[in-house]
């Protein structure tokens, strides 16, 4: 399966319907596709709403609806919260936690009413203050989906401090997220990373042959050796 993210990751930024369609693809690209399983049935999806005393976004219902059982999409380090565990704080709708509960990612309920809303996130603290994350939840799908895959202790990973500079023969995807949220996705053909701050890198390739050649070629202290 062959993926070409810098031709068609800027239509789904606007599109949800494009989103979705490249999520599919992602999945296919680490081959292992999405099924009719995936998704949540409507009915968790129903009860939410009844527990919750609120509707749902349409783009929330299709994307449980597409991946919300794939936990190695959505799951590997931070947690894409069930149905049945999505719950509400600081006025918002929140819809995932990080791996040690040190921050929250949510949709703010004065835009539930939206299709496609924003997203906010925020960090653990006594005085928590949200700030934007993704211009369109969507979009949040995506990030998630382009990042989780590279945590899978499973697959072909690795992780360390980078140069940014050091990335030659890759292509820079467009920012997924919203202004000072500094995270960028790197492609090339048969790999996936990201960037966090100014030098932490998460890296995944289809073959263990390619993981290795990218540990040779890129300038990082890796996590293994």
């Amino acid at each position: 399966m062959t993926l070409d993210l810098p031709r068609d990751l800027p239509a789904a930024l606007t599109d949800r319907t494009a989103a979705w369609r490249l999520i599919a693809r992602v999945a296919a690209f680490w081959d292992a596709p999405l099924r009719p399983q995936d998704g949540c049935p409507e009915a968790e999806l129903d009860a939410a709403e009844a527990r919750l005393g609120l509707r749902l976004p349409a783009a929330l219902r299709e994307a449980y609806r597409l991946f919300g059982n794939r936990p190695d999409l959505t799951g590997n380090q931070d947690t894409l919260l069930t149905p049945d565990r999505l719950y509400v704080d600081l006025d918002c709708l929140v819809y995932r936690v990080e791996n040690q509960s040190c921050a929250y990612w949510g949709v703010p309920l004065a835009a539930l009413g939206q299709d496609d809303p924003p997203t906010v996130a925020w960090p653990d603290t006594d005085a928590p203050r949200t700030e934007p994350w993704t211009a369109r939840f969507s979009t949040e799908c995506l990030a998630v989906v382009l990042t989780e895959p590279l945590f899978d202790e499973d697959a072909y990973v690795d992780a360390g401090e980078v140069d940014p500079a050091s990335l030659t023969g890759w292509t820079e995807l467009p920012r997924l997220y919203e202004p000072g949220i500094d995270t960028r996705f790197f492609a090339r053909p048969d790999a996936l990373l990201a960037v966090q701050g100014d030098s932490w890198l998460a890296l995944r390739a289809t073959s263990e042959e390619a993981l290795d050649a990218l540990c040779e070629q890129i300038e990082v202290s890796w996590l293994r050796s």
